[in-house]
């Protein structure tokens, strides 16, 4: 049986990815992953009354609450924590066989909860995969699989230092490179186009090597005079609809 410091330790992105699986927690999240991939669900952790509902498919471990509380990083840790198995390949410079035709890229995008919408949004709206730089949040720790609501699963995701000779091969491949930045022009209207959207830092925006690849470069028009900047995971919302749902900024 696993120490309860097993289960604690996969909140280091390095045990992670040395034990090969990542903690989803609360009903919400665990729950969207049992339901579409439970291939992926290796065990189930929670109290007696959270863990009944689990109990004829998949294996299930009961905790006491203190127990749940100490290998949560959650301060009050709600229902039950899935123990899933990490996604091959995730952390690899390779890019899946198949890997679709709109892909978000995200350079140094560093908050958990930012990188978790924009995974979440990704697979709303019908993006393949996600390419992470190795300085943008860990996608498999828990405050950004908590923050995509269980879609981790829903995408590809590759996080790597490799990830603009990466980018420069799909382009390569036909698809065009866009690159979301504060100077850019200010009109896109590319439907159904292949594409990599790129979304930057928080703070610095998108590199001058990324902006080199890039095909397109372009701004969400809004007011200056009352806010600095969008967010950055409302910005690619924003991009994302438009792109597919043939909407012109």
């Amino acid at each position: 049986m696993r120490s309860l410091k097993w289960y604690r330790a996969l909140s280091d992105s390095k045990i992670r990815q040395q034990e090969g699986f990542f903690l989803v927690e609360g009903f919400r999240a665990a729950e969207q992953i049992i339901k579409e991939f439970p291939e992926s669900v290796d065990e189930i952790l929670g109290t007696e009354d959270a863990c009944v509902a689990y109990r004829n498919n998949l294996p299930v471990r009961v905790l006491s609450q203190s127990q749940l509380d100490y290998i949560s990083s959650s301060r009050s840790p709600q229902g039950i924590v899935a123990v899933v198995k990490l996604p091959s390949e995730c952390y690899s410079s390779e890019p899946p066989r198949e890997y679709g035709t709109a892909i978000l890229l995200l350079e140094h995008v560093q908050d958990p909860g930012n990188v978790g919408t924009l995974i979440r949004t990704a697979a709303a709206f019908n993006y393949s995969g996600v390419l992470l730089s190795s300085q943008c949040a860990d996608p498999f720790s828990s405050k950004v699989v908590q923050s995509s609501a269980g879609a981790i699963l829903s995408v590809w995701i590759r996080r790597t230092d490799n990830y603009l000779q990466m980018a420069s091969r799909f382009k390569a491949d036909g698809l065009m490179i866009l690159a979301a930045d504060v100077h850019g022009q200010q009109h896109l209207d590319l439907t159904d186009r292949s594409h990599v959207l790129a979304l930057g830092n928080e703070g610095a925006g998108l590199s001058s090597e990324l902006l080199d690849i890039s095909d397109y470069s372009f701004r969400i028009p809004f007011d200056s005079r009352k806010v600095e900047s969008l967010n950055v995971a409302v910005s690619g919302a924003i991009a994302m609809y438009c792109l597919k749902n043939g909407v012109e900024l």
